[in-house]
């Protein structure tokens, strides 16, 4: 777990008085909304369509048991009785009063919690691999080094209003489970020549309007140089980054503009006047964070494969959750479990007060009081016995926690849309809904295999659909909302853009378009083994185009 020194202590509580006392002057009239806008968004506080949005950080999507009970207590007494879970491994809260703001700033601090930075110009929460420390390939735990950006980053003086917002992730394994490569910075953990683990550096991803998959800066850096390095590209960019443009404000557009060459050049002459100075993390300091990352106690044993397959034979119910739901842990014996937030027609990342309190009981009881937050808005328990495994599974069922979609077409992305932004053009909750419930069943589902459906509500992206299998848009047009599809995206390893498919669907007409992808892709794959987006690599858009919209493409106007 990240913990907090007595700096951060100090910190957070002086920030919680600043704020207190910077809401009383907004509530008396002595700021304008133009004055206190600046203020409340380094504090995660939005001003959403119907009431102010706090957005809550939980670094590289760690919680803990105790602290995800104050999340249900302050969704309680202080929301409207849930919680949405966000693709930056976030939560937020819609329904919050203005007047309650500074109480549950500092009702989070008594959990070692805040929202400082969780949106302004600066560098946003760092997100990480869920299965970090945890997963069986991966190279090595990343979660120090995230800790260490953490501390760093944190109103940092230098980087505090940058030209726009600062997003990094990072992954210590092969399998990219972060999206590293539509971050401002992705940093993804490779072995030398010597074996030797360090970083890959990836610069200038994003998504909104100007999409752009990011560009390797550095094949690898050894990870004590990793805050130098990261630093040196924040100096460029605050330098040379625009500040006249708020569209093309974000260090994509830079690094497009400069060439990765000569943005690199810029880049290496920073980096080579800091080396050797105080940001070159010491041993010592790498040890003391790294000792707040050990192993839990994990008791010895070994995987218990046999009896699983007899229980997996058993039971078809717990075989479908374990082979869509259970990963491989690298203890023997224990299993990685992700907790769907995607039951049929569920909200896509939302977890009311109750059920947050029962999943906190669980966590205790079944994953030592540890569990995550994943970027595609499902939760994790990171240390289950596998003798415990059918036990949990029952446990999740009854809280509808259960639903074997892991990765599966109904394990959809969504932001809010404008059920609730100011932003959107577009609702996107029940167009996830409505997908939802017209691939409900599982045997469907299963025949259908890995596919990855991502919704937005506009074209800043917060639910990811550039980077989807199948991404939804929300436009408007005249006034009604339309929907656009674009096919071949994709966040891990070998990310890329989606292609658009053709004009906008009505919401009406989008699940049954979906199910006609769906049924091209099934008809034209070489194998059950070939996924959607191999198949959509290896074919083209031609077909899926022409099962959608017919010979004439173009017929509809959108």
């Amino acid at each position: 777990m990240y913990r907090y020194d007595e700096f951060d202590h100090q910190l957070v509580a002086e920030r919680v008085a600043q704020f207190r006392h910077q809401v009383k002057r907004r509530l008396d009239g002595q700021l304008t909304e133009d004055q206190f806008k600046p203020l409340r968004l380094m504090n995660g506080l939005y001003l959403q369509l119907h009431a102010y949005m706090l957005r809550v950080n939980v670094p590289y999507g760690v919680l803990s048991a105790h602290q995800l009970r104050k999340l249900a207590h302050i969704a309680r007494r202080y929301d409207r009785d849930y919680g949405h879970f966000t693709t930056r491994q976030n939560i937020q809260y819609n329904w919050i009063s203005l007047e309650d703001t500074a109480d549950i700033l500092a009702e989070l601090a008594e959990v070692e919690m805040n929202a400082m930075q969780s949106s302004g110009n600066c560098v946003r929460n760092i997100t990480a691999d869920p299965l970090a420390g945890r997963a069986r390939d991966e190279i090595e735990d990343p979660r120090p080094w995230c800790e260490l950006i953490r501390q760093y980053s944190i109103l940092n003086p230098e980087f505090s209003y940058l030209p726009r917002k600062f997003k990094i992730a990072v992954t210590g394994a092969p399998k990219d489970r972060a999206a590293v490569a539509v971050h401002d910075i992705g940093l993804r953990m490779h072995h030398d020549a010597h074996g030797k683990p360090g970083f890959e550096v990836i610069v200038g991803g994003g998504q909104g309007r100007t999409p752009v998959i990011g560009k390797t800066i550095r094949d690898w850096i050894e990870p004590e140089e990793i805050l130098a390095y990261i630093e040196a590209i924040l100096r460029v960019y605050n330098l040379y980054g625009r500040r006249d443009n708020l569209y093309k404000a974000r260090i994509k557009i830079l690094v497009n503009a400069l060439g990765l060459d000569a943005f690199r050049e810029l880049v290496e002459t920073e980096y080579e006047a800091m080396r050797g100075q105080a940001l070159a993390v010491p041993a010592a300091e790498q040890e003391r964070i790294a000792a707040y990352f050990q192993p839990p106690a994990w008791e010895s044993g070994s995987d218990l494969d046999a009896e699983l397959d007899t229980l997996r034979a058993a039971d078809q119910d717990f075989a479908r959750w374990f082979d869509s739901n259970v990963s491989a842990h690298k203890a023997p014996g224990y299993a990685i479990v992700t907790l769907s937030l995607k039951a049929t027609g569920q909200e896509p990342g939302d977890l009311s007060a109750d059920r947050m309190d029962a999943v906190a009981d669980l966590a205790d009881r079944y994953s030592l009081g540890e569990l995550r937050v994943t970027h595609r808005q499902n939760l994790v328990f990171t240390d289950v016995k596998q003798s415990q495994l059918q036990a949990l599974h029952r446990e999740l069922q009854a809280l509808q926690l259960a639903t074997p979609n892991i990765g599966l077409l109904t394990d959809m992305i969504a932001c809010p849309g404008l059920d609730y932004c100011a932003l959107a053009n577009a609702r996107s909750i029940p167009v996830a809904q409505d997908i939802s419930r017209h691939f409900a069943a599982a045997d469907k589902l299963l025949e259908i295999g890995e596919l990855s459906i991502n919704i937005s509500g506009c074209m800043n992206a917060c639910g990811h659909h550039h980077v989807a299998n199948i991404g939804i848009l929300g436009v408007n047009k005249k006034g009604k909302e339309f929907f656009q599809i674009t096919l071949g995206g994709a966040a891990d390893e070998s990310a890329a853009l989606g292609d658009r498919l053709g004009p906008g669907l009505p919401q009406n007409e989008l699940p049954g378009a979906i199910e006609t992808l769906v049924d091209k892709y099934l008809e034209l794959r070489t194998s059950e083994s070939e996924s959607f987006l191999e198949t959509y690599r290896r074919v083209g858009m031609t077909p899926f185009k022409t099962a959608v919209y017919g010979d004439d493409a173009a017929r509809r106007v959108a």
